[in-house]
């Protein structure tokens, strides 16, 4: 299997992709007197704490109250200033979308959602900490961005993009810390397309978030049974700028495989069938909850349970490559 070395890390370390996104905030706090950023009572967890410890004066924590807390960022773009507003993603979304959609995306207004805690690795909180619909969700919203960084480097790329680009945005952030994968000082966030892995011609598969290494891992296994993948990883989901990538990848291989962790209704599996059936109908296996709840359970086992390790992912992929 061929990887792109230019801008990938072969044996990338371990690292928390929100502590990534906690520097971050500070970094762009520096720079800028107008980021401001809103917690509901988990900024230890979500680790808005870097930004309340070096600048308290611009940090708002609206405890747990966070349909109050996204109207008040509202207010705050309002009045001229950046809020990056932050809680685990199934309070962030399902919780507050009345004041999403009408107080910031219907006036198309400066605030940066940024939720960490999505998908079914939230682990042991179970099912009503969960969000397996998150990006469902702001995806069917006029106007919303919605972007599923898969590293430490590439969450750094995102925040800072969303930071210097008007409008509101959707940021999902993993609990689980994640093998870097993207080489600091070469890679660049690039909205406009996919990033292409690695080069394949029996299948392409596409993914996004902490589902690209375990992507990366089962490519590996297939090619042992001779079966090359091409994997796209599509970060932004809407836009979705990636379209003439995947239709050039699909017409190459013929056959499509969409993995994430988050219900296969709504994610990238729909924006894949979506994009597709209009331009270059292909058969797609889409992988990830099928309308179900989540469990509670260790990280690792849930993966398992809901077949998105590498060893699932490679069952799966086969099983579909020989029918």
């Amino acid at each position: 299997m061929s990887l792109n070395t230019s801008f990938l890390k072969v044996d990338g370390e371990v690292k928390s992709p929100r502590s990534a996104y906690g520097e971050t905030l500070v970094e762009l706090g520096e720079k800028n007197n107008n980021i401001v950023v809103l917690d509901a009572d988990l900024s230890c967890s979500t680790q808005t704490c870097m930004f309340h410890k070096k600048f308290p004066e611009r940090f708002f924590n609206s405890g747990i109250a966070e349909q109050d807390m996204m109207t008040t960022a509202a207010g705050l773009a309002l009045a001229g200033k950046i809020p990056f507003v932050s809680t685990f993603a199934m309070f962030a979304t399902a919780r507050c979308l009345d004041q999403i959609r009408n107080s910031i995306c219907y006036p198309n207004l400066n605030v940066k959602i940024v939720a960490t805690h999505g998908g079914i690795t939230v682990g042991e909180d179970g099912a009503s900490h969960q969000a397996l619909e998150d990006v469902s969700f702001m995806r069917s919203i006029p106007g919303m961005t919605v972007i599923v960084p898969s590293d430490y480097n590439e969450v750094k790329e995102a925040v800072r993009y969303a930071a210097q680009t008007d409008g509101p945005f959707y940021i999902r952030v993993s609990r689980t810390n994640l093998k870097t994968v993207f080489d600091e000082n070469n890679y660049k966030f690039n909205p406009k397309s996919a990033v292409k892995i690695t080069e394949g011609k029996d299948v392409t598969v596409v993914t996004n978030g902490e589902t690209l290494i375990e992507a990366i891992n089962a490519a590996k296994m297939l090619e042992k049974d001779g079966i090359t993948a091409e994997i796209l990883h599509t970060p932004q989901i809407k836009p979705f700028f990636a379209a003439n990538d995947l239709v050039e990848s699909a017409k190459k291989t013929g056959k499509v495989v969409t993995i994430e962790n988050h219900s296969i209704i709504g994610g990238i599996g729909s924006v894949v069938c979506e994009t597709l059936s209009e331009l270059c109908p292909t058969p797609v296996l889409r992988i990830g909850t099928n309308d179900v709840f989540g469990q509670s359970g260790e990280q690792r086992v849930l993966m398992e349970q809901y077949g998105l390790t590498s060893e699932k992912l490679y069952e799966k992929i086969k099983s579909f490559l020989m029918k």
